[in-house]
């Protein structure tokens, strides 16, 4: 009985340790769990369960994993990997917040509510009949994912642009303006 109640204690004791050395909790599960193990996008450092209606998922061939905030950061990783053949491409659903299938999401470009590190919204929905009425409350047209991501490419100057005069206001306010200038 010591033996058993040792083994167990042990077992136990060796998915604690495993479970702390990648960060992801032995219970995690559900639709945060790809947030408990990524908590902070690769590119921008924004927190993804803040973003979660918006956060993406590359697993790559290579078992490597990329997790993003958005469809602009994971549109920079894309480009920067391009010898490597994601596996899956996932996505937050735009209302429930839970990842799906970015490739086969209905998506919604444009629109009156503010995107995530871009002026030109891009939001992923599972089904159309959500999609259209999003489009019918805040505007936006429907699209796929191939033309999503052209989007976000064509928007990435732009967008880029944009967030370094963000940030660089944010530093102002933040530090003061600079002497002498």
């Amino acid at each position: 009985m010591k033996r058993l109640f040792a083994l167990l204690t042990m077992f136990l004791a060796l998915i604690a340790a495993a479970a702390f050395v990648t960060g992801v909790p032995a219970s995690a599960s559900g639709i945060y769990s790809d947030i408990t193990a990524h908590k902070s996008c690769k590119y921008c450092g924004m927190d993804r369960e803040k973003f979660a209606h918006s956060r993406m998922l590359i697993e790559f061939d290579d078992a490597s994993i990329v997790a993003t905030c958005s469809l602009h950061c994971a549109s920079v990783d894309l480009a920067n990997n391009i010898d490597k053949t994601p596996k899956a491409i996932k996505v937050g659903d735009f209302g429930s917040k839970e990842l799906i299938d970015a490739e086969k999401a209905v998506w919604v470009i444009g629109g009156s509510k503010q995107g995530v590190m871009t002026r030109n919204a891009k939001w992923a929905f599972n089904t159309r009949d959500k999609a259209e009425a999003f489009v019918k409350d805040s505007g936006g047209k429907l699209a796929g994912f191939e033309e999503a991501v052209k989007s976000a490419y064509e928007d990435m100057y732009s967008d880029t642009r944009m967030i370094r005069d963000k940030r660089k206001q944010m530093r102002m306010k933040k530090d003061g303006p600079v002497k002498g200038h």
